[in-house]
Protein backbone atom coordinates (compact mmCIF):
# COMPACT_ATOMS: atom_id res chain seq x y z
CA UNK A 1 0.00 0.00 0.00
CA UNK A 2 1.19 3.17 -0.95
CA UNK A 3 2.02 5.84 1.75
CA UNK A 4 1.33 8.88 0.24
CA UNK A 5 -2.32 8.97 0.36
CA UNK A 6 -4.58 9.67 -2.47
CA UNK A 7 -6.98 12.91 -1.50
CA UNK A 8 -10.01 12.39 -2.71
CA UNK A 9 -13.11 15.17 -2.43
CA UNK A 10 -16.49 14.54 -3.18
CA UNK A 11 -19.79 15.94 -3.99
CA UNK A 12 -23.31 15.38 -5.09
CA UNK A 13 -26.62 16.80 -5.39
CA UNK A 14 -30.02 16.88 -6.57
CA UNK A 15 -32.48 19.90 -8.55
CA UNK A 16 -34.77 19.78 -6.82
CA UNK A 17 -34.65 17.01 -4.07
CA UNK A 18 -35.60 14.08 -5.28
CA UNK A 19 -34.81 15.00 -8.81
CA UNK A 20 -32.41 14.39 -11.64
CA UNK A 21 -28.91 14.15 -9.84
CA UNK A 22 -24.97 14.44 -10.34
CA UNK A 23 -21.63 13.47 -8.53
CA UNK A 24 -18.31 14.77 -8.47
CA UNK A 25 -15.32 13.61 -7.57
CA UNK A 26 -11.76 14.73 -8.00
CA UNK A 27 -8.67 12.26 -6.92
CA UNK A 28 -4.73 13.64 -6.24
CA UNK A 29 -1.90 11.44 -5.86
CA UNK A 30 1.31 13.50 -6.32
CA UNK A 31 1.26 15.16 -9.70
CA UNK A 32 -2.10 13.00 -10.89
CA UNK A 33 -4.59 14.74 -10.95
CA UNK A 34 -8.13 12.48 -12.13
CA UNK A 35 -11.73 14.66 -12.22
CA UNK A 36 -14.55 12.29 -12.28
CA UNK A 37 -18.22 13.06 -12.40
CA UNK A 38 -21.64 11.63 -13.79
CA UNK A 39 -25.77 11.94 -13.03
CA UNK A 40 -29.00 10.52 -13.08
CA UNK A 41 -31.77 11.42 -15.36
CA UNK A 42 -34.47 10.24 -13.40
CA UNK A 43 -35.51 10.83 -9.93
CA UNK A 44 -33.07 10.30 -7.32
CA UNK A 45 -31.92 12.03 -3.79
CA UNK A 46 -29.39 14.21 -2.86
CA UNK A 47 -28.31 11.17 -0.81
CA UNK A 48 -27.72 8.67 -3.27
CA UNK A 49 -25.28 11.07 -4.94
CA UNK A 50 -23.24 12.04 -2.22
CA UNK A 51 -22.72 8.17 -1.61
CA UNK A 52 -22.11 7.78 -5.26
CA UNK A 53 -18.98 10.24 -5.40
CA UNK A 54 -17.19 8.44 -2.75
CA UNK A 55 -18.17 4.85 -4.27
CA UNK A 56 -17.05 5.62 -8.09
CA UNK A 57 -13.75 7.20 -6.76
CA UNK A 58 -12.82 4.49 -4.34
CA UNK A 59 -13.63 1.99 -7.20
CA UNK A 60 -12.07 3.79 -9.30
CA UNK A 61 -8.38 3.50 -7.95
CA UNK A 62 -6.50 0.55 -9.21
CA UNK A 63 -4.97 -0.95 -6.16
CA UNK A 64 -4.88 -0.41 -2.37
CA UNK A 65 -4.20 2.98 -0.99
CA UNK A 66 -4.22 5.18 1.84
CA UNK A 67 -6.81 7.07 1.38
CA UNK A 68 -8.09 11.01 2.64
CA UNK A 69 -11.71 10.99 1.37
CA UNK A 70 -13.33 14.66 1.57
CA UNK A 71 -17.12 14.83 1.70
CA UNK A 72 -19.57 17.81 2.74
CA UNK A 73 -22.23 15.27 3.41
CA UNK A 74 -22.16 14.29 7.15
CA UNK A 75 -24.49 11.75 6.16
CA UNK A 76 -21.87 9.92 4.40
CA UNK A 77 -19.35 10.95 7.17
CA UNK A 78 -21.43 9.95 10.09
CA UNK A 79 -22.59 6.78 7.97
CA UNK A 80 -19.44 5.18 6.95
CA UNK A 81 -17.46 6.16 10.40
CA UNK A 82 -20.28 5.48 12.71
CA UNK A 83 -23.49 3.91 11.43
CA UNK A 84 -22.49 1.29 9.15
CA UNK A 85 -21.20 -1.20 11.78
CA UNK A 86 -24.25 -1.50 13.76
CA UNK A 87 -26.88 -1.55 10.43
CA UNK A 88 -24.57 -4.51 9.21
CA UNK A 89 -24.53 -5.99 12.45
CA UNK A 90 -28.04 -6.03 12.45
CA UNK A 91 -28.96 -7.40 9.30
CA UNK A 92 -28.89 -3.80 7.62
CA UNK A 93 -31.46 -2.48 9.98
CA UNK A 94 -31.54 0.98 12.05
CA UNK A 95 -31.46 0.59 15.44
CA UNK A 96 -35.29 1.36 15.20
CA UNK A 97 -35.68 -1.92 13.52
CA UNK A 98 -36.36 -0.10 10.43
CA UNK A 99 -34.38 -1.18 6.92
CA UNK A 100 -31.50 0.98 6.00
CA UNK A 101 -31.99 3.77 3.57
CA UNK A 102 -29.54 3.33 0.51
CA UNK A 103 -28.60 0.06 1.68
CA UNK A 104 -27.08 -0.81 -1.69
CA UNK A 105 -24.84 2.04 -2.19
CA UNK A 106 -23.87 1.71 1.67
CA UNK A 107 -22.67 -1.92 1.16
CA UNK A 108 -21.13 -0.73 -2.00
CA UNK A 109 -19.43 2.00 -0.09
CA UNK A 110 -18.17 -0.30 2.81
CA UNK A 111 -16.86 -3.10 -0.14
CA UNK A 112 -14.91 -0.32 -1.48
CA UNK A 113 -13.45 1.37 2.04
CA UNK A 114 -12.60 -2.64 2.76
CA UNK A 115 -10.09 -2.55 -0.33
CA UNK A 116 -8.30 0.65 1.50
CA UNK A 117 -7.33 2.41 4.25
CA UNK A 118 -9.74 5.62 4.21
CA UNK A 119 -9.62 8.06 6.29
CA UNK A 120 -12.60 10.34 6.46
CA UNK A 121 -12.41 14.27 6.39
CA UNK A 122 -15.78 16.41 6.42
CA UNK A 123 -15.56 19.58 4.98
CA UNK A 124 -17.84 22.76 4.77
CA UNK A 125 -19.82 23.04 1.65
CA UNK A 126 -19.05 25.97 -0.81
CA UNK A 127 -16.23 27.24 2.16
CA UNK A 128 -13.54 28.04 -0.97
CA UNK A 129 -12.13 24.62 0.03
CA UNK A 130 -10.67 24.28 -4.04
CA UNK A 131 -11.00 20.52 -4.78
CA UNK A 132 -14.72 20.80 -2.49
CA UNK A 133 -15.52 23.23 -5.08
CA UNK A 134 -14.47 21.50 -8.39
CA UNK A 135 -16.27 18.50 -7.13
CA UNK A 136 -19.21 20.83 -7.09
CA UNK A 137 -18.93 21.65 -10.30
CA UNK A 138 -18.19 18.19 -11.68
CA UNK A 139 -21.60 17.38 -10.26
CA UNK A 140 -23.06 19.66 -12.17
CA UNK A 141 -21.80 18.89 -15.05
CA UNK A 142 -22.52 15.12 -14.35
CA UNK A 143 -26.60 16.53 -13.86
CA UNK A 144 -26.58 18.23 -16.85
CA UNK A 145 -25.36 16.23 -19.09
CA UNK A 146 -27.34 13.29 -17.47
CA UNK A 147 -30.54 15.30 -18.56
CA UNK A 148 -29.00 15.93 -21.70
CA UNK A 149 -28.36 19.49 -21.68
Amino acid sequence: MSETPVVIHTDGGCTPNPGPGGWGAVLRHGEHVKEMFGGESESTTNNRMELTAPIMALEALTRSAVVHLHTDSTYVRSGITQWVAGWEKNGWRTSSKQPVKNVDLWQRLKAACDRHEVEWFWVKGHSGVPDNELADVLATRGMTEAMGR
